[in-house]
């Protein structure tokens, strides 16, 4: 899209503001049941063992949580505990996505890794062949000849056109 080794554009900071309060409310104003979200995401950028872990175990969380809450009496204190724990797993998610979303650096390939340096720019490939044609060719280690110098061009006598007939 961008070109062969062209790193795309820096998002800019109203659409990474924008991210980051997206997927924090989906955490928190779902009541934890989409605590997963903020997860999943931080998991993507970092790709560490941990994060997705985390993000995974979120999921059978929530449905033991909501099917606890959904088969006990409403008087009962169990309830009571699988909301809390589905709150408090929302806020947290929420809090741990903001945290290491902020202390993230903004260099990021597309998928969270460092951005590789262009394959295109040493003029030689990997193969050892040439730079294909439109792309910065090496220098000649050849003195130029006469042969290769431009030669002075004689100057162009127009032609006179047309004479008008006489009268």
């Amino acid at each position: 899209m961008y070109g062969h080794g062209a790193p795309p554009p820096p998002p800019s900071s109203g659409s990474v503001i924008t991210q980051r309060v997206l997927y924090a409310a989906s955490g928190v104003l779902c009541c934890g049941m989409l605590s997963a979200v903020p997860l999943f995401r931080i998991a993507v950028l970092r790709g560490r063992v941990l994060d997705w872990t985390a993000a995974w175990a979120s999921i059978p969380l929530a449905v033991i949580c909501i099917a606890v809450i959904g088969s006990v009496p409403e008087e009962d204190w169990r309830g009571d505990v699988g909301l809390a724990v589905m709150l408090l797993m929302g806020a947290c998610a929420s809090a741990y996505y903001l945290i290491v979303d902020i202390r993230l650096p903004r260099q990021r390939g597309p998928y969270g890794g460092p951005v590789p340096p262009s394959p295109h720019a040493t003029t030689v490939h990997a193969h050892g062949g040439p730079a294909p044609y439109g792309y910065p060719q090496p220098a000649s280690p050849y003195t130029p000849t006469a042969l290769s110098q431009p030669q002075p061009q004689t100057p162009h006598t127009p032609f006179p056109g047309p004479v008008p007939p006489s009268t």
